[in-house]
């Protein structure tokens, strides 16, 4: 599941900031934290203002709809950075129902049941893959309810950018 999404952040100076300069290097995230830390380096050596040392993230793009704080660990954007381009929006939506700190790969892998047109598609195919249902029957079966169902319970879902959903099973 692959993506091209690029994630980067904007990193600035503090001390530049503190003086009325904007000075800062947007850096991509899709990279281990010691290579990103290195950048910061490099920018806050390039610094107009002297023994500059303080960073702070004042932008970022490319995390679908997570929010970082001005001051989140490196080591947490890069990790961030990572599964998103592994997993794209589908570990994003995943990170932010469960939270950030609970969204690791093991859960997300346990728990993410794919990408459907619906709620009512999945039922249907759920019941169509678990259950013998025979064809004169077939016409009676509500999978409106029975998305309803599953849903206040078992399964969780997510509304995708391009207008599906993502279907997470409850851990």
């Amino acid at each position: 599941m692959k993506t091209t999404r690029t994630t980067r952040v904007y990193v600035a100076c503090l001390a530049a900031y503190n003086n009325g300069i904007l000075h800062g290097e947007w850096i991509d995230a899709n990279q281990p934290a010691e290579a990103i830390h290195e950048q910061i380096k490099k920018m806050l050596a390039q610094s107009p203002i002297a023994g500059a040392e303080e960073w702070a993230i004042h932008d970022y793009e490319g995390f679908c709809d997570l929010r970082l704080s001005e001051y989140e660990s490196i080591e947490k954007v890069a990790e961030m950075a990572a599964m998103i381009e592994e997993h794209g929006e589908a570990w994003a939506k995943f990170a932010e129902y469960e939270g950030i700190e609970y969204a690791t790969l093991e859960r997300f892998e346990e728990a993410f049941a794919g990408e459907w047109a619906s709620e009512e598609a999945f039922a249907e195919d759920l019941a169509e893959d678990t259950m013998e249902i025979p064809q004169h029957l077939a016409f009676y079966i509500d999978y409106e309810k029975l998305a309803r169902d599953l849903f206040i319970n078992d399964y969780f879902s997510a509304d995708s950018e391009n207008g599906t959903v993502y279907i997470y099973r409850r851990l």
